[in-house]
């Protein structure tokens, strides 16, 4: 999408405005008169400056404050008269600058926001995932607990697959040291993939004490670009293979689990509903994902130019933000045109949304907002500390407002749609296998 001046825009509107010259004057005097006895200018005691002196320093920007805001005033009156629901900020242009003129004249351009029309929505199709959390989920579950899990042992042999390895390791490009081609008592895992595929290949197979030089091509794409698509030279140093231990499936893996006695049989049920909420988390984020697309397939929203700029202004200091948080620097590279599309999807999206709301009254009610906030709090260890931490702040319970308004905008949409059960695995669901994620 691109937005660009000189296209037609159907929701921009125009009007004139003109403001009395004399009413502006009038008021600024009454405004200066007001505003000389408490001014200090050295040579005069106070409240004893000449009113004419008061105007010379001040009367330009008093001026231009009371022009700014009987100019307001007007405007407001008019788009109060013909009805207009505006849009972002509206723009004025001076049609006039000179002080022979009985009055100062403006042209507003603004946006408007559009009619929507929703139509009928309840021949929206929607793929229900459907799973239930059995033994096998449950047994997946714990083996990658017991994988977080894992501790290292030293070991007399090969580096294989699995393995923690410590090395040292030097890079040269054309016999020169490049930025992050050297460092020493590095240790990584063989096989998790934080090493590029060809300089992990070369440890493989090397055993502690053993030195290996060899030549590796950087991928074209590669971050660096000092070295993106360059042959270099690497020697690497292998320092201590460590091979890896998972803990057995005991009490004392429960205990590790937060079972405080250790009983097995109380860890298996509190993964199954740890599964559970995480399932109806995840289906029900699948849903409102399958209604938001179909709001946006379903209803034809003309959107205002400028909310869409602002919004992709606001994606921009998100990210920004994002990157101070971490301590890096802005990125200047952000471009404002690189968002539009994904802005502009936002906003018709939460046009309709806000229509979808109005006409069927799906307004929040305080038992919403508080079944909303001890659902999320169940996720915490002490869930009602969660819940009584939101409600000291009236703020907090705001920021929640929003999202409660799209779940009940989601619930209605289900309710009138097409619900159509798919049986799914764990993996699909969470988006773990390769089929998703393709």
């Amino acid at each position: 999408m691109q937005i660009q001046g000189k296209v037609s825009n159907p929701l921009e509107r125009n009007i004139e405005l003109s403001v009395s010259r004399e009413k502006v004057e009038a008021e600024v005097g009454q405004r200066l008169k007001r505003l000389a006895p408490k001014i200090k200018i050295q040579g005069f005691r106070p409240g004893k400056v000449p009113i004419k002196i008061v105007a010379q320093q001040y009367g330009h920007q008093v001026e231009h404050e009371v022009l700014g805001e009987l100019l307001q005033q007007q405007f407001s009156e008019r788009i109060s008269q013909e009805n207009y629901r505006i849009a972002g900020v509206p723009n004025f242009e001076s049609r006039n600058s000179g002080t022979d003129n009985s009055s100062y004249e403006f042209h507003a351009t603004f946006e408007t926001y559009p009619d929507i029309e929703l139509g009928d929505l309840s021949s929206i199709t929607i793929n229900k995932p459907v799973l239930q959390i059995g033994d096998a989920e449950i047994q997946k579950t714990l083996d990658i607990l017991r994988k977080q899990r894992t501790s290292y042992t030293s070991v007399d042999r090969l580096a294989q697959t699995g393995d923690r390895v410590n090395i040292h390791y030097q890079g040269s490009l054309d016999g020169k040291n490049f930025a992050g081609g050297q460092a020493k008592d590095f240790n990584v895992i063989l096989g998790e993939g934080r090493l590029l595929e060809d300089f992990e290949a070369s440890i493989l197979g090397m055993g502690t004490g053993q030195e290996k030089t060899f030549d590796m091509i950087f991928p074209e794409d590669y971050s660096g670009k000092e070295v993106a698509g360059k042959k270099v030279v690497f020697t690497i140093q292998l320092n201590r293979v460590e091979a890896p231990e998972l803990p057995n499936i005991d009490s004392e893996f429960a205990k590790l689990l937060g079972v405080e006695d250790g009983n097995i049989e109380k860890m298996h049920s509190e993964i199954k509903a740890n599964l559970q909420r995480e399932t109806t988390q995840r289906i029900r984020a699948k849903l409102k994902e399958q209604v938001m697309q179909s709001l946006l397939d379903k209803v034809s929203v003309q959107v205002p130019r400028t909310l869409v700029q602002q919004e992709a202004d606001r994606l921009i200091e998100e990210i920004q933000s994002t990157r101070a948080a971490r301590g890096l620097h802005k990125d200047p590279s952000l471009q404002r045109d690189a968002f539009l599309e994904k802005a502009e999807q936002r906003v018709r999206l939460g046009l309709v949304l806000s229509k979808l709301i109005e006409e069927h009254e799906l307004g929040v009610k305080p038992e919403q907002i508080k079944s909303f906030i001890e659902e999320h709090a169940q996720s915490y260890e002490n869930p009602e500390q969660v819940v009584k931490w939101h409600y000291t702040s009236p703020e907090r319970l705001k920021e929640i407002e929003p999202l409660v308004l799209e779940d009940n905008a989601v619930s209605w949409i289900l309710d009138k749609a097409n619900i159509v059960d798919q049986n799914v695995t764990f993996d699909e669901l969470m988006g773990y296998s390769h089929a998703t994620n393709a």
